[in-house]
């Protein structure tokens, strides 16, 4: 799921903090211990499908990228365990050869313990790094992109459990303490642009002060015709009601390749609900469906059927990223105890758009493809965006299982089509005359 590379030097990049920097990485890394920490070495080893990664691999190949990128990058460095460099690469081939990912569930040894050993240890080196001043500005922007990629595997490695408890016949909770909101959904209304050429994208960092991929960037020009975006995200409630006319029985409704798929796998309904429709499967176990909250776990090839329906169709992300230009990043994110783990309805209402940010994914009408002017970062982490811009599609805006502060408005995430097991929702747009 997404990344991005460590720039060449460049003497006009924007300076880096060290200490802020190290309490960012401090933090981050207690983040994915706190949410490992409900989990047992059986739960931490479990690989439910091959696009899933079992949570022990998410702690380990973070703590690698660290380990391979920043201290094994200086010459003489001794390796933790050198047979781990093979174990915990995920797909850098340039670094070397990798243990296949749909293996990785195999990986009883080494175990959770030795995993959580092998993550203090490689903190305490980064921390005399640190001590010692004995940082480049390369390091210091590798670290910091590691924090990002990090806060990626956080939101892996909740919707990686979250499937392989569902998958468990049991269905146990990750948590069973997460809070139950409900509140009610504000009426759905349209949003009126008129034409224009808009900017979007990022400033290529690491010479812009604010981190942002590589995928992000250039910053470029955009013509966007006149068009309406919905005022929120769809409801669990309004996605029954495509349910109940028939939506998954209708053919011209879906992309003929999604159809197959459906048909192929019987899908009647979102991954997670009930046959029934009044429970869904969350973080928390079975919970009662909220009709109001907004609907995820969906597919593109679900979205763009639901658009269909309703006499509508998915936002490009150019549209979307001009509509959440300026906004502020507040929503339903991953980052408090308190937070629910889960989309929720919104009681507010008001003028503009709501729930830009949190809650759920939106899926676009946008294939994921390089921006004019797009170049790979050299190095063996200039790998990880740009060879995967086929065959994807953008989503937009963060999910409840994304830290707050790992959100912008020009964060492009992607997955291929039939994804599912995301907190993927919709936001329809409609063209204006």
């Amino acid at each position: 799921m997404l990344g991005s590379a460590a720039p060449a030097a460049n003497t006009r990049d924007s300076a880096i903090e060290p200490q802020a920097l190290l309490a960012r990485y401090l933090a981050v890394r207690a983040s994915s211990a706190a949410l490992a920490a409900p989990l047992s070495a059986e739960d931490a080893m479990v690989q439910s499908m091959d696009d899933a990664s079992p949570a022990k691999w998410h702690l380990a190949h973070t703590t690698w990228f660290f380990e391979r990128f920043v201290l094994a990058a200086r010459d003489g460095y001794a390796a933790f365990n050198p047979q781990w460099d093979y174990l915990f690469n995920s797909y850098y081939q340039s670094a070397g050869p990798i243990h296949a990912r749909p293996r990785r569930g195999l990986l009883s040894r080494p175990g959770l313990t030795e995993v959580l050993d092998y993550r203090a240890e490689i903190d305490a080196r980064i921390r005399r790094r640190f001590a010692d001043g004995d940082l480049s500005n390369h390091d210091l922007r590798t670290l910091l992109l590691g924090t990002h990629h990090e806060q990626q595997h956080q939101e892996l490695l909740l919707t990686d459990i979250k499937h392989a408890f569902w998958s468990n016949p049991l269905k146990p909770a990750y948590r069973d303490d997460l809070p139950m909101r409900t509140g009610r959904a504000a009426p759905l209304r349209w949003i009126a642009r008129e034409e224009a050429i808009v900017e979007i994208g990022a400033a290529p960092w690491p010479q812009a002060p604010a981190f942002a991929y590589d995928n992000e960037s250039p910053r470029h020009r955009v013509l966007v015709p006149a068009y309406a975006l919905a005022s929120r995200p769809i409801s669990n409630g309004e996605y029954r009601q495509f349910i109940a006319d028939g939506g998954y029985r209708t053919p011209a409704l879906w992309m003929s390749e999604g159809w197959a798929l459906a048909d192929a796998q019987a899908w009647n309904r979102p991954l997670y609900w009930s046959e029934d429709g009044r429970r869904e499967f969350t973080l928390g176990g079975w919970r009662p469906l909220d009709s109001h909250a907004p609907v995820c776990h969906l597919s593109y090839f679900e979205a763009d059927a639901l658009a269909r329906w309703a006499g509508a169709r998915l936002p490009t992300e150019a549209e979307w990223e001009q509509a959440a230009a300026g906004a502020a990043i507040e929503g339903n994110f991953a980052d408090p105890a308190t937070a629910a783990l889960h989309p929720q309805a919104l009681d507010a209402s008001g003028p503009g758009l709501r729930q830009l940010f949190g809650d759920v994914w939106e899926w676009t009408a946008s294939a994921y493809t390089p921006y004019p002017g797009f170049r790979a970062l050299p190095g063996s982490l200039g790998e990880y965006n740009g060879k995967f811009m086929c065959g994807q599609w953008v989503l937009r805006g963060g999910s409840c299982v994304t830290p707050r502060d790992h959100m912008r408005a020009s964060y492009r995430n992607f997955f291929p089509p039939p994804a599912r097991w995301q907190f993927s929702g919709v936001r329809l747009a409609k063209d204006l005359a």
